[in-house]
């Protein structure tokens, strides 16, 4: 066994239950060894153990619960493809890397592990109904439609561009194209319903997205979902389908090339040592400082108004301990019906804000924040307090200085993350468009002048969250997408994604500037995707269940990946290693998509207006130029390609209905016990 890649079980459970472990591992590794060695043997194996654990959740105590977690840590590193070796007294977990990189696992191997959670999601009575549901025609306002009235006839796709690819005259091709396909995005909103067909905008988005290789699940924080439409046929068929989330907040690779990590960051702020940069930085802090709400904290004589310009160590010392005590406090009351209606909420009165901000979460979080600001105030004073050029240039040299520049640049990152960029969650094509490329069709339109501003929209007049709880009183802050993230799925570039570097005069930009996928780096292959909701479940039940409050309680505004940091915890809790558990090894790739030019100095905060590198005047214009550019660029030359048409006319929805867009439910054939006598 590869040490890096080996993982000795010994959680910890009482002598009873860690025997009841050892005899459930093994029973599986019996099962399993007996088994097919097909992905249909393994699922059936562990459908089968899980089946059998749940048993033993009726009403289960701590150590139950316990021993529970552990067994099920173990089926989901199991189906993710680890072995195990067993025997009465030990459990080791091994997984054999298919690469000479330890960190890097193959396409294939990530891809069916993805597809194991997928299949499951895809079993649950629930989701089959709506699968099944959507696929059924019905009586709608536009006349009887089901989702395969939206998926494109792949035999009169193929047979409409033949004519196209046999055209000469390039231009004249390029045309024909245009009548062809004619791609139009679509932004799926809570009511929204398509006119074309009368289903539920945000249905359709859903069942399209249970044919992706991973799970569908739903993300906190800011989203928008987008159809890319065919207004060029009958219906107009999805081609695609795309979504933005709230940006991850910690991503080192990406932080490093915006500048935002401790050293490029502060290097760039104090590479001009003169009075405007220190006018610069004394303004952004005092404009952290006053947007805190203290009114409380006054009251309660944790600090007095005179300190919040003339701070002291004492100050810092007393904010710390008052932050500490309010947060286990949280744990212990988390107040989840206050902070539930907050994200229900829409516009909310000051008082209503200042009631959240009071709570324990926010007080705590207010307490912290305040007593790194005013440690900032501290070394500003002494360091920032002569501004002629001489004693600037000195200043700026010094490690305590850059020490408290890097943490402001940390507050600051932690607000324009929020409101000036996206990670892209989910973006691709659909049959019989993806074997004509619209994958990159899908990824370009995302670059869109009509994105932009339907985002501006959508949230210039949200309040703020966070910065309202924080505040006491509604905050508003203005919206400006400026940057796109995403990573590939797999741990080699995404084909989707390559190559995509479009000059920004020919979609109506800026001459000089371009549209670009940048591939940043890697990640390091840490994450949570490879637990079940049902493991995830246990550690719910557990956590809630301890003395001393738990540390997660999915509130918004706890801090970033709750998931990861809720399944540490829980983990943690029961003796296992977290830190390799949670090293799943499926490295990514990094991309960055620059909307603006000046995107590094908005999201610094040196700059509030972005200078966008497409002309945000007629952002429909700017689509219609994009999806033009898709057709020149990549269309073109792909429908001449020999077997491509073959492969888009596979694609029908002549019955039996064969097409490539529509969902395959797993089978749900039932498997043996688990400790039936033949596999024991």
């Amino acid at each position: 066994m590869n040490k890096q890649t080996a993982i000795e079980m010994t959680p910890t459970l009482a002598p009873r239950s860690l025997r009841e472990f050892y005899r459930y591992v093994c029973c599986l590794a019996n099962m399993l060894s007996s088994a097919p060695e097909t992905d249909a043997g393994v699922w059936r194996a562990l459908s089968s153990f899980r089946a059998e654990l749940r048993q033993l959740n009726s009403c289960p105590s701590n150590e139950t619960l316990s021993l529970l977690l552990s067994l099920h840590v173990v089926a989901d590193l199991v189906a993710q493809g680890w072995s195990i070796c067993a025997t009465d007294s030990t459990v080791t977990l091994a997984y054999d890397p298919t690469h000479e990189d330890a960190g890097t696992r193959s396409k294939e191997a990530v891809r069916k592990n993805h597809l194991v959670e997928r299949d499951s999601q895809l079993r649950e009575p629930a989701v089959a109904e709506f699968i099944r549901g959507m696929e059924k025609r019905r009586l709608t306002s536009k006349g009887w439609h089901s989702i395969h009235s939206l998926m494109r006839d792949g035999r009169d796709l193929a047979e409409r561009l033949r004519p196209a690819a046999e055209i000469s005259d390039a231009q004249e091709r390029i045309e024909q194209l245009g009548r062809t396909i004619a791609p139009y995005l679509q932004f799926v909103e809570a009511s929204g319903v398509c006119e074309q067909t009368g289903l539920v905008l945000s249905d359709i988005w859903r069942y399209f997205r249970h044919t992706w290789t991973t799970a569908y699940r739903s993300v906190p924080g800011r989203s928008i979902m987008i159809l890319i439409r065919d207004s060029a046929a009958p219906n107009h068929p999805v081609i695609g389908i795309a979504a933005l989330g709230s940006a991850v907040v910690q991503q080192s690779v990406r932080d490093q090339w915006i500048g935002w990590d401790s050293n490029n960051g502060v290097a760039t702020i104090l590479s001009k040592p003169t009075s405007r940069t220190a006018a610069w930085l004394w303004a952004e802090l005092r404009q952290r400082i006053q947007a805190v709400f203290v009114k409380d904290l006054i009251e309660s004589e944790v600090i007095v108004r005179k300190e919040l310009v003339q701070p002291t160590m004492a100050t810092l010392a007393r904010l710390r301990e008052e932050g500490q005590r309010a947060i286990e406090q949280h744990r212990q009351q988390p107040q989840k019906g206050l902070h539930k209606s907050i994200s229900k909420a829409g516009s909310l009165s000051n008082a209503e804000w200042q009631r959240r901000a009071r709570s324990h979460l926010f007080r705590a979080k207010r307490c912290r924040v305040l007593a790194t600001l005013l440690g900032i105030h501290l070394v500003f004073t002494e360091d920032l307090s002569d501004v002629s050029r001489g004693a600037l240039a000195e200043a700026f040299k010094s490690s305590k200085l850059r020490c408290a520049v890097g943490q402001l640049l940390r507050i600051v990152k932690a607000e324009r993350v929020g409101i000036c960029m996206m990670d892209i969650t989910v973006c691709g094509a659909l049959a019989p468009y993806n074997a004509l490329l619209g994958g990159k069709l899908v990824a370009s339109l995302l670059c869109s002048p009509e994105v932009t501003q339907y985002y501006a929209k959508r949230y210039g007049q949200q309040q703020s969250l966070i910065a309202s709880s924080m505040s006491g009183k509604a905050v508003i802050r203005k919206p400006s997408l400026v940057l796109l993230g995403t990573t590939s799925l797999y741990g080699i570039g995404a084909s989707q994604y390559n190559r995509i570097r479009i000059a920004a005069d020919q979609v109506g930009g800026r001459p000089g500037t371009k549209i670009e996928y940048k591939e940043l780096g890697r990640s390091v292959g840490y994450g949570s995707f490879h637990f079940s909701n049902e493991t995830v479940a246990i550690i719910d039940t557990l956590l809630a269940r301890t003395k001393d409050g738990r540390k997660v309680n999915s509130i918004f505004g706890e801090g970033v990946n709750p998931l990861m940091r809720k399944i540490r915890e829980g983990l943690d809790l029961i003796g296992l290693p977290s830190d390799q558990l949670l090293l799943h090894g499926n490295q990514r790739i990094i991309y960055g998509v620059s909307l603006a030019e000046n995107f590094r100095e908005v999201l610094l905060g040196v700059q509030r207006r972005p200078n966008f590198v497409l002309s945000q005047d007629q952002p429909r214009r700017g689509t219609a130029q994009i999806a033009a550019f898709w057709q020149r660029r990549w269309l073109d030359a792909r429908i001449r390609r020999p077997g491509i048409l073959e492969m888009v006319a596979e694609n029908t929805l002549e019955y039996p209905i064969q097409h490539g867009a529509q969902v395959v439910l797993p089978s749900t054939d039932d498997a043996p016990g688990l400790f039936d006598e033949d596999t024991t």
